[in-house]
């Protein structure tokens, strides 16, 4: 057990440092979109919030970094329905996240996104 304890110690220790703000972007049916991102990392738990022109401010919700992956959810209102995203992305260096994100239950289309640090 306690060589349990002391892996996932060990994993915290080794998740990407994505504390701070980020600016992405994806190119959407329309044309270019953009989000930003402020995380905040204890552990390997990521929180935060996420705020877009096209559906305003979010809360992150489930946020992990494990190693260079990171993974939430966000909650949405488009048009008066409500839809859950979901965010998986891996950092490709120290100051970018490469993400998809598509909605719950499929059917969406999905969006690359390129976040960058925000110096």
């Amino acid at each position: 057990m306690k060589f349990l304890t002391l892996f996932v110690c060990a994993l915290a220790a080794f998740a990407a440092d994505v504390t701070g703000e980020w600016k992405a972007t994806a190119e959407g049916p329309n044309g270019a979109m953009e989000r930003t991102f402020s995380f905040k990392v204890e552990g390997s738990k990521l929180t935060g919030e996420t705020v877009s022109s096209f559906v305003g401010k979010s809360t992150i919700e489930d946020g992990k970094v494990e190693g260079d992956n990171v993974s939430f959810t966000i909650r949405a209102k488009f048009q008066d329905n409500e839809m859950v995203l979901t965010y998986k992305g891996k950092v490709v260096n120290p100051g970018e996240i490469k993400f998809t994100s598509e909605a719950q239950g499929g059917g969406g289309q999905a969006f690359e996104w390129l976040a960058k640090r925000v110096k």
